[in-house]
């Protein structure tokens, strides 16, 4: 007597009911492209570490916006690459900086298309942390709030959609949110990077975006990778502060993350497949012990599996084309 699971296998081993009872779907409507965006004229900078990934200045930035949008990814996540830095970041909240040029270039030429702004002072700052820095070395938790908040508000002002603080000062989220109303923003959304861990897996991101520390490290504000519960915990904070969207980042080493938080908030959940994810799969496919397309896709559906709503994936492009085919 054959049991009705091996009966279910062999119809979707012929093909027959496969997609009909497949459990986890993924389509582009689900992708989020992050794109590098610097100042300068027609200058696309490819990202050693990072194979088919660049730089872009802003003429490339709506060129690749458009591109994506032709795909079906709804929305982009733009990483500001400013030419010059200074201790307070001032580029990050500048009115005229690179990722609020890029917010109206893009949004003028794409109205229909989701355009989502990283807010965060790394790579604005000479030192490369994510806040102001005391003369002991210290990040000043309050002082960095203002700065932050400044730098959301002005990305709405330049008419992006929903604004992303990937910082993790402590109270940020509601520092955003308190900000954001009072200028008169109180319908943009905040998609909060609410569990991100001290990773091994931002190496070629950090190269990208010129964002390293000059000193120590960031384990003091990003989370310790063996923490799980604690994850949960900075994720309901955030909610309860007005995060519209909470994100688990890295991706792939935090699946157990993403569904923990899923469960936990009952919010969108986000999570970003980072660039040491995308670059050891680049590097495995070109030593040829994998097939790219094949582990990209088995990643991206795992991390759907996971809980995720939203996945925010350099291969973005790549897995809508594949999904088209």
């Amino acid at each position: 007597m054959a049991f009705p699971a091996t009966r279910l296998r062999r119809l979707r081993q012929t093909g027959l009911l496969r997609d009909m009872v497949r459990e986890t779907e993924l389509s582009p409507r689900h992708l989020v492209l992050p794109m590098f965006v610097q100042l300068g004229t027609d200058e696309r900078t490819p990202v050693e570490s990072m194979p088919g990934v660049e730089r872009l200045s802003i003429s490339h930035a709506v060129e690749e916006a458009g591109e994506a949008a032709a795909l079906g990814i709804p929305a982009v996540l733009l990483f500001g690459v400013p030419a010059e830095k200074d201790a307070q970041a001032s580029g990050a909240y500048d009115d005229e900086g690179v990722v609020q040029l890029a917010v109206r270039a893009i949004k003028e030429a794409h109205p229909e298309l989701v355009v989502m702004t990283d807010v965060c002072l790394c790579a604005y700052t000479t030192h490369g942390h994510c806040g102001v820095v005391r003369e002991d070395g210290t990040v000043d938790n309050d002082v960095s709030l203002e700065l932050l908040a400044k730098t959301a508000i002005s990305h709405a002002a330049a008419g992006a959609d929903a604004v992303a603080p990937s910082d993790m000062m402590d109270g940020r989220v509601g520092a955003l949110r308190g900000q954001l109303d009072a200028e008169g923003h109180r319908e943009t959304p905040i998609v909060a990077y609410s569990a991100k861990f001290a990773s091994a897996f931002y190496g070629p991101f950090r190269e990208a975006a010129g964002s390293a520390p000059a000193f120590g490290d960031r384990r003091t504000y990003q989370m310790d990778p063996a923490n799980s519960d604690e994850a949960v915990r900075e994720a309901l904070l955030d909610v309860e502060e007005g995060a519209d969207v909470v994100m688990v980042k890295p991706a792939l080493p935090y699946l157990d993350v993403v569904r923990r938080v899923k469960e936990a908030t009952g919010v969108p959940v986000a999570a970003y497949n980072v660039s040491g994810e995308y670059s050891m799969i680049k590097a495995a496919a070109a030593a040829g012990y994998l097939d790219e397309r094949a582990a990209v896709m088995e990643a991206l559906i795992s991390i759907r599996r996971a809980g995720a709503d939203i996945v925010i994936t350099y291969d973005a492009k790549n897995a809508a084309r594949w999904l088209a085919e």
